[in-house]
């Protein structure tokens, strides 16, 4: 399994993740189509928070279900508890060090229209 680096654009917050990165999603709601997160939703044991907290800020919408951290002082979301699984983190993949984003599949999630997506 590998570790990857993760971080805000001015790396005041740090993160690692551990495992295979799979099942990418590219979802097309309001926030995601406008900051290009591209999803990999990890189990909390897999994810490790290496900064304090106290330079996270969150912003909720909607049903107030998403939790959508970001970095209080360059604004990047490097991950987020999502509406569509909360239990798990939402991982930024752009946000990973060392990582190709252009080489690795995604599917599409149709976030626009999320309460017919969900039902499959």
């Amino acid at each position: 399994m590998a570790t990857y680096q993760g971080s805000c654009h001015c790396g005041a917050v740090r993160f690692e993740v551990d495992g295979e990165i799979e099942d990418v999603v590219v979802c097309n709601c309001s926030i995601c189509s406008k900051t290009a997160y591209l999803h990999w939703h990890v189990e909390p044991a897999q994810f490790k928070l290496l900064t304090t907290e106290a330079v996270i800020r969150n912003y909720q919408f909607g049903t107030m279900t998403s939790k959508n951290y970001f970095c209080e002082k360059c604004g990047i979301s490097p991950f987020r508890h999502s509406r569509s699984d909360p239990e798990k983190v939402d991982i930024n993949l752009r946000c990973l060090g060392d990582v190709e984003v252009d080489s690795i599949p995604t599917q599409l999630f149709d976030g626009r229209d999320w309460e017919e997506a969900v039902k499959g």
